[in-house]
């Protein structure tokens, strides 16, 4: 009895020690095929539910011109722009990922009515499980993300944000996120390889 329970315990701590391992790195050019193609849904929600937001997006990577890009609603920007190592310590995915990691994201941006703001966030990824998603089941890590957006226009609010991290898919497969109330959902609908 007591060398069964042994060989239980070490198994699972093998399988613990395992887990924990494991590393996602940043994608490369390389892992990317033509046609390659990623379809989400989002949904923003006031608090007194009015859809402020709703539709789809999509991503595809194409050839131009003997080279792969990433085709989006906004046009399309060559693979080896988008996967250029990206060492910062700041940025939202701190390469490589893996659970227990904990860092800040911080984000400065412009809108287009030339509002500027900042989203700053301490980011721990908390898990790399099984995730179900409506485009199907896959392995990825739960980032969470809490802090403070603000802007010139005098706006500040608590966030948080949960992005699950697909390291197959090089990409999250959902995002929630919460703002003063306000819900916004994004979910991977479908993906192609």
């Amino acid at each position: 009895m007591n060398a069964k329970f042994i060989i239980f315990a070490l198994s699972l701590i093998s399988f613990f020690a395992q887990a924990s391992n494991e590393k996602a790195y940043q994608p490369t050019e390389a892992d990317y095929s033509e046609g390659e193609k990623w379809v989400w849904k989002y949904k923003g929600v006031t608090p007194s539910n009015e859809i402020r937001a709703q539709g789809t997006d999509t991503k595809q990577i194409v050839s131009e011109n003997g080279a792969l890009s990433m085709l989006t609603a906004k046009g399309s920007t060559l693979l080896k722009v988008l996967t250029k190592p990206n060492n910062s310590k700041t940025s939202r995915y701190y390469w490589p990922l893996y659970v227990g990691k904990t860092w800040v994201f911080e984000e400065h941006w412009e809108s287009e009515d030339g509002t500027k703001g900042s989203t700053i966030q301490n980011a721990k990824v908390v898990s790399f499980k099984d995730e179900k998603v409506e485009a199907g089941t896959y392995k990825a890590y739960t980032i969470e993300y809490t802090g403070k957006i603000t802007n010139s226009r005098g706006y500040s609010a608590d966030t948080q944000d949960i992005h699950l991290y697909a390291p197959t898919l090089k990409t999250f497969i959902k995002l929630t996120q919460r703002q003063k109330g306000y819900l916004y959902v994004e979910e991977l609908i479908e993906y192609t390889n």
